[in-house]
């Protein structure tokens, strides 16, 4: 039986978001992500998507205080369907309000209505939502989210999906036994040996074919350079949040008062909270969100940008 070298010789995270891009977003490899897309989805044959034609992930502002968004992956599927699949490495905590800010993006602002067109025009968005972190209550690592009445469970409308899926929720099993979103996430949690890696690529092409692209990818000295400077910054982030967070708890247990662990906890809550406002302010978000999200002043917003 023919066998396939499918894995790298220099190690790698699946889930890094510039070797994600390079895998998923490509033209030449679009049958890797409509294959994703069809699985995480759970369509098959007739139902299936068949094409993607990949879009500028870029939208403008309306006017120049809004704020300038970039998708992962955004694309048109064969029958208008809007999809935008994020790969999310760092946990910002907005994650909700993020996901509703893009899928409305996604839903009006790319071949919106034209003047004369009726609102039956607009096609249906699909979020795909990849995260290196643990976010939802459930344990299943996939979830997925529509627009339904919860008393009488109808849906209103499908134009609205949104789908997550949890990395770090994945346990791992016998290839043999994985359904389709399972063997996905068993590529991006990345947990399997050398064996199960060639077992896998054999039960699944696009999968496969995936791993390939990543080794090209990561086999490029520049590419690589660009992979290791992202994974540091993203190593750098989480662990200064850990440390700020870790302070802020043990200066209020040295005070030793009820207003010793209360200043503690609210100095690593700032610290937390003017790290966001750095993040989205290098995002170029608009100031009144930062305020809404992160509770900081105008005032030290705009301390804080002079220091970028």
């Amino acid at each position: 039986m023919e066998t396939a070298h499918v894995y790298a010789s220099r190690p790698y995270d699946p889930t890094n978001d510039l070797l994600f891009k390079f895998v998923f977003g490509r033209e030449e490899r679009k049958n890797i992500t409509l294959q994703l897309i069809n699985d995480i989805l759970g369509r098959d044959g007739d139902d299936a998507f068949v094409d993607l034609q990949f879009r500028n992930t870029e939208f403008s502002p309306e006017k120049q205080s809004d704020k300038l968004g970039r998708l992962d992956i955004f694309g048109i599927l064969n029958d208008g369907s809007r999809i935008d699949i994020e790969m999310q490495v760092i946990n910002r905590r907005n994650m909700e309000k993020r996901t509703l800010f893009y899928w409305s993006h996604m839903y009006l602002h790319f071949d919106t209505l034209r003047s004369g067109d009726d609102y039956g025009a607009l096609k249906p968005a699909i979020s795909i939502n990849i995260l290196r972190y643990n976010f939802l209550p459930q344990d299943n690592p996939h979830a997925a989210y529509v627009l339904y009445n919860p008393k009488t469970q109808h849906r209103l409308t499908e134009d609205l999906e949104i789908h997550f899926l949890e990395i770090p929720k994945y346990k791992n099993k016998p290839v043999q036994s994985m359904d389709r979103i399972e063997k996905w996430l068993a590529y991006f949690a990345n947990k399997l040996d050398e064996k199960e890696k060639e077992e896998l690529a054999m039960k699944d092409t696009a999968i496969k074919d995936a791993m390939q692209a990543s080794d090209r990818y990561i086999m490029d000295d520049a590419a690589y350079r660009e992979y290791i400077a992202r994974e540091s910054a993203i190593w750098d982030y989480n662990s200064d949040l850990k440390a700020n967070l870790a302070e802020g708890r043990a200066q209020g247990r040295a005070e030793g008062r009820a207003e010793g662990r209360a200043e503690g906890r609210a100095e690593g809550r700032m610290e937390e909270q003017e790290r966001m406002a750095l993040d989205m302010l290098r995002d170029n978000m608009d100031i009144n969100l930062i305020m809404k999200y992160t509770k900081l002043s105008a005032e030290r917003i705009a301390e804080l940008a002079k220091t970028i």
